[in-house]
């Protein structure tokens, strides 16, 4: 175990927390991040804050699920989780407070929200202090989560980036003293859509599945060019990213090609073979001509 945070003499050292709101969120955002980093040898832990009981499902198979009417999407979410974990390398899924101690909050201004249990309603403290528990177990050099407008603005992505935001500033002092041994991650970064990288997946798009179709302009979440500091390479583990994909059967649907995807909406995404991220806590390190990282735990020891 390593004592000084930050301190990565080689890569079997290397520890990577990734905080989401629901299951499939891990995949969608960071799938290729998790299965690079897990094949090179770092420790990864991926902390999922609800079920997803609000999701809204795809097909006539598991619709009898849902928050309406048999309410078990969120335990068979969990067995997809597990599922989409094993393609990319990690053991198991964990979730904060365990597993059904937050809901899901469903989107803005939906009835959901108002539910005792939902994740926009948890007490600060007590999810701040759960966050910063997982921190200072796991030790972990690096930190990935939302950004302030949590990627496309879900109530639980935003409350996410602020319990995360907060979790990380106070793992590293004396508050929380049941949670543990201080720890100070040495990089935190919020998961992006580099714009120019999505409209040229756009762009490339050919024929669809029935039913699908394209995005308009500005239709999906993206952020300019110049605030991404750092693209992570994820062509070589693309096939276990489209696996994991795959495996988040009633939220995601994979075309036969692999190259385009879909949520509940049918709206066609491109399967990025880059992520993206932006540096917001931390030394960014070595840096192409770009100007931009290629490593998350680059410039750390």
């Amino acid at each position: 175990m390593i004592d000084t945070p930050g301190a990565v003499p080689n890569a079997a050292d290397r520890r990577l927390l990734l905080v989401h709101a629901h299951p499939d969120d891990e995949t969608l955002t960071t799938g290729g991040t998790i299965a690079r980093y897990v094949a090179e040898g770092a420790e990864v832990t991926v902390v999922t804050c609800t079920l997803g009981e609000e999701g809204e499902v795809i097909g006539d198979e598991w619709a009898q699920l849902t928050a309406d009417r048999a309410d078990q999407l969120g335990g068979y979410r969990i067995l997809e989780l597990t599922r989409a974990l094993d393609a990319l390398g990690v053991d198991r899924p964990r979730f904060l407070g365990g597993a059904g101690h937050w809901r899901d909050s469903g989107m803005a201004g939906t009835p959901s929200a108002d539910n005792p249990r939902a994740w926009v309603d948890a007490d600060r403290d007590e999810a701040v202090e759960a966050l910063v528990a997982v921190i200072r177990k796991m030790r972990p050099h690096v930190v990935v989560t939302y950004d302030p407008f949590g990627g496309y603005g879900h109530p639980d992505h935003i409350a996410v980036h602020e319990r995360v935001t907060a979790a990380v500033e106070a793992a590293g002092t004396e508050d929380y003293p049941s949670a543990g041994a201080a720890w100070t991650p040495a990089k935190v970064y919020w998961t992006v859509t580099e714009r120019s990288a999505l409209e040229r997946g756009v762009a490339a798009m050919g024929s669809l599945p029935e039913g699908w179709r394209r995005p308009e302009p500005g239709e999906l979440p993206s952020v300019p060019d110049e605030e991404v500091t750092t693209v992570v390479d994820v062509r070589s583990v693309l096939d276990a990213k489209r696996t994991a994909m795959a495996a988040h059967a009633t939220q995601v649907l994979v075309a036969p090609d692999g190259e385009q995807f879909v949520l509940s909406n049918l709206v066609a995404q491109p399967v990025l073979d880059h992520e993206h991220f932006v540096l917001v806590r931390g030394r960014l390190g070595l840096t192409d001509p770009t100007g931009r990282e290629d490593d998350l735990f680059s410039g750390i020891g």
